[in-house]
Order: structure tokens, then C-alpha cells, then sequence
């Protein structure tokens, strides 16, 4: 596992406990811890694509480093959502931006309520050259193409095999993928399907202006 993994890893945990216990669908109060925690995780991130030597920016010499852009971290952009697990887990090709085809399950989906609205968001499995499973949700939006990358952005998502599980859907930690910095790498380009119809200003921007 990546340097970078672990990050999120660590910050996820952190910020899924600490969401859950002060926070209520779109209307949130303002955490400093939690500011703070995502602030800390970028910091990290930043240095990590900087620094270390498996960095899409030390693996390609044309790729130039400067700091990640993000939009100001809004808690309205945090979701609280069970997972409602597809009975028919469908195996579907997604694209990559090399144009190569991919399998993933389709494996659920959670709903977020914004603004009073109930919207779905695919929850889907797939699988690292390692053969370790992992699960992703995948993501366009209204500012995607304009202010976000125009492939579209990436959330982790880290099952718990309880069915009563409470899960937080944080867009304040969508991120870019590698292709997003890099044409040495390919991405899974999120379908039609995975198109979220409002602007998600949340988490990280453009990186190329």
C-alpha cells in the first residue's frame, strides 16, 4: 500500500468518527478539529507528491509540482448513508482514459440528501494489480470540466461488513486521479450513470489552470 493510501486511511478514520458524532446531513456546525484534520491531510499529501519517489511527479519528468488546489472545506459537503448493497452485483466495463476497458462490480450505493434532495451514488468494487480488492466511488458533477478535473474525481470508500453501519461520504476528501497530473497514467472514467446533478464544491480542484 502507498504512502499516500495510508494517509487517506489514517485521515478517513479519523474524520468518519469524528462526523458521525457532530454532524446531521446538510446542515452542519462548524468543527475545528475537523477543519483542521483536513487541513493537516492535504499538508500531507502535498508533501507527499512533492517528496516521494513513487509520486506521479518523480515517476515523470514532464509532470511539475506545485501545491494541490482545493475548494475552502464546506461540512455541508458531508453525507451520513447507509449502504444498500445491489441483490444483483453486476459486473460492468469502465474505460480508461487510454482507452483500455476495465471490470468492476457495481456493488451498491448510498444516497446523500442535498438541499432536499435524495440522490444516489454507485458504490463500486474492483481490484488492484496485487489481486486486493478495494472500493471506490467514482464521480462527475456540475463543475466538472470547469473548476474540477475533467475526467471526473474519486472518493475511498472502506467497507464494513455490518449492515447497520452508518457510513460518511466526505466530498471535502474527493481527490484527483494520477491522470489528472500525468499522461504516463490511465484512470477509470466515471459513466453517465455516476453523474452527480449539482455542483459538488468540495474537495480538490483543477490541477492544471
Amino acid at each position: 500500500m502507498s504512502k499516500v493510501k495510508s494517509y487517506i486511511i489514517f485521515i478517513i478514520i479519523i474524520l468518519s468518527a469524528t462526523v458521525l458524532n457532530s454532524c446531521s446531513k446538510n446542515s452542519h456546525p462548524v468543527d475545528n478539529d475537523y477543519i483542521a484534520q483536513v487541513e493537516n491531510f492535504r499538508k500531507e499529501k502535498d508533501n507527499f507528491m512533492k517528496n516521494d519517489p513513487s509520486s506521479p511527479f518523480n515517476q515523470d519528468s514532464m509532470a511539475h509540482f506545485h501545491p494541490l488546489n482545493y475548494y475552502k472545506i464546506n461540512p455541508d459537503f458531508v453525507f451520513k448513508s447507509k449502504l444498500y448493497e445491489y441483490p444483483k452485483k453486476d459486473t460492468v466495463t469502465i474505460f480508461g482514459t487510454k482507452g483500455e476497458a476495465r471490470k468492476a462490480v457495481r456493488f451498491g450505493y448510498v444516497n446523500i440528501d442535498y438541499k432536499n434532495n435524495v440522490y444516489r451514488v454507485n458504490v463500486y468494487k474492483s481490484w488492484a494489480k496485487n489481486g486486493k480488492e478495494y472500493y471506490s466511488i467514482w464521480f462527475t458533477d456540475e463543475t466538472t470540466g470547469k473548476e474540477t478535473y475533467n475526467v471526473g474525481r474519486y472518493i475511498d470508500f472502506y467497507l464494513d461488513r455490518s449492515p447497520d453501519s452508518l457510513y460518511t461520504i466526505d466530498f471535502n476528501l474527493a481527490y484527483n486521479p494520477y491522470c489528472a497530473y500525468s499522461s504516463i497514467y490511465s484512470c477509470a472514467i466515471p459513466t453517465k450513470e455516476d453523474h452527480i446533478p449539482f455542483a459538488v464544491e468540495a474537495g480538490e480542484k483543477k490541477f492544471h489552470n
